[in-house]
């Protein structure tokens, strides 16, 4: 009996690993098939691989003075420097890691806390989700821009005034993850009824069990997306109020560097390369993001699929 229950086991084992494998593959295929998802992959995969080596990859301290203020491009300063004299190409290889680094860690804070409130009004159903979807619809119908230019200002009187940078994660954060909240709720309501759950409830597993081993590793593809989403989201929202002046200045971020391009007339000065750069890479990034997201859209909906 017992060497027929490890057998057992051993199979189902098996069983799981090529279910995993072949996941992966038809996950592959999705990308392989999009050219476009394909360019987003590569293109992200660049502007992650500058932002982890910046300080390999800029020229100088993007920090410190190293040429004349407002050289226009040159072989020493390709894109020219600032007003203060700083290399503007240093700046913005920089940038890369300051404007992901608060999209990606407000995304997935976002998506964390979604993904628990979703996840428990669905499985539980009732009341939990009669109220927990009364706090989602509260905040969905606040415009998220207003809000997080709200909370920043709320911030910026307490402690957290001087470390604007997290201010801007925790008010993106708490702004973005009642949509992850509606579309993992609705993912765990279909899957909540499926045999394999009805199955899993038979022979007495506990909900913690068949949440964290079976609901959630069902939705890894959808919360990736959704991830994504947010990122990209977060990013422009970053760039817009760093542009207005309620970022934080001691970073030099793409949506900072703009905000000192216009507000030391850059474009009346003719620096094109103060102003084109910080934009373009932004747009390439969300561009990315949502390329990106969409195969993985794609994926997660058979009808998209076919």
């Amino acid at each position: 009996m017992d060497i027929r229950r490890e057998d057992l086991v051993r199979n189902l084992r098996r069983a799981g690993w090529q279910r995993k494998i072949q996941e992966i593959k038809d996950f592959w295929r999705v990308f392989r098939e999009s050219r476009a998802s394909l360019f987003g992959l590569i293109i992200f995969s660049t502007i992650v691989v500058m932002a982890l080596f910046a300080p390999y990859i800029a020229p100088y301290d993007p920090y410190e003075r190293t040429g004349k203020p407002l050289e226009p491009p040159s072989w020493k300063h390709p894109l020219g420097t600032n007003d203060l004299g700083q290399d503007i190409l240093s700046e913005l290889i920089y940038g890369a890691s300051v404007s992901l680094t608060i999209g990606i860690v407000s995304a997935v804070t976002a998506v964390m806390i979604g993904v628990i409130m979703g996840t428990v009004a669905g499985y539980k159903g009732g009341l939990v989700d009669e109220v927990l979807m009364r706090i989602v619809d509260l905040f969905m119908v606040m415009p998220n821009l207003l809000l997080v230019i709200f909370l920043t200002m709320v911030f910026r009187g307490t402690w957290l005034g001087t470390q604007m940078f997290l201010v801007l994660i925790i008010a993106m954060a708490i702004t973005s993850w009642p949509t992850v909240a509606r579309v993992v709720r609705s993912m765990i309501l279909s899957l909540k009824e499926r045999p394999f759950v009805e199955s899993a409830r038979a022979v007495g597993a506990s909900d913690r069990y068949i949440i964290l081993k079976y609901l959630l590793p069902s939705t890894a593809p959808l919360i990736l997306a959704e991830t994504l989403l947010r990122t990209a989201s977060n990013m422009i929202i970053e760039a817009s109020l760093s542009f207005l002046g309620l970022g934080d200045a001691t970073k030099k971020s793409w949506g900072v560097m703009l905000h000192y391009a216009f507000s030391r007339q850059a474009l009346v000065l003719g620096m094109w390369s103060w102003v084109i750069p910080p934009g373009l890479m932004i747009s390439l990034s969300v561009l990315s993001l949502l390329l990106v997201g969409q195969a993985l859209e794609v994926y997660v909906n058979p009808v998209l699929r076919r």
